[in-house]
């Protein structure tokens, strides 16, 4: 009971007073900075596969044309889905994520790079060091998802996705892209 007491004195003192005002201000900026709820919180999205307008004679709607596929890795977080680049009969390209398994996180994009993807903690920070192109912020931790892919994308030296965490500059996750046959 003494030492409530004694706790209690002091944070009514000038000095106590500032050093809980400093607290206060640490414990709201880690919060912002960390955002720990998000590992409570899922976000499913669950993204129709593309089509583009009727072209087929029986009114049907043409079917995307899979241009490369990928299987994501686990980085920093266990992380499974597949990833699809796709074209679409209009000629627009769409990167799908299927399956999406992830933790949530602060300020997680998808990512298309030239970075090799390599297994392990050699893979977690390489996907910022070269050439990458963000597509946007991560819809949710979970489902299947549409990006659309810039036309100036070449497959040829873009070859990996990245489920990269922008704050802490670490991948969750990754797929090396296999250009279909």
């Amino acid at each position: 009971m003494r030492a409530v007491t004694a706790l209690l004195t002091f944070l009514k003192k000038p000095l106590g007073i500032a050093l809980s005002g400093v607290a206060v201000l640490l414990l709201a900026v880690g919060l912002y900075w960390f955002q720990p709820w998000k590992l409570w919180v899922d976000e499913t999205v669950n993204d129709a596969l593309p089509t583009t307008a009727p072209v087929k004679a029986d009114g049907g709607r043409a079917t995307p044309t899979v241009l490369a596929t990928g299987e994501l890795i686990s980085h920093e977080h266990a992380t499974k889905g597949s990833v699809r680049i796709l074209q679409l009969a209009d000629g627009k390209r769409t990167l799908r994520l299927e399956g999406l398994d992830t933790s949530n996180g602060p300020d997680l994009r998808v990512l298309v790079t030239d970075a090799p993807v390599k297994k392990g903690t050699a893979g977690w920070r390489v996907f910022d060091d070269g050439k990458h192109i963000s597509l946007g912020k991560l819809k949710g931790n979970k489902g299947d998802q549409n990006y659309d892919l810039p036309a100036d994308v070449d497959l040829a030296v873009y070859t990996s996705v990245s489920i990269w965490c922008d704050r802490f500059d670490v991948s969750f996750g990754a797929a090396e892209l296999q250009r279909a046959a």
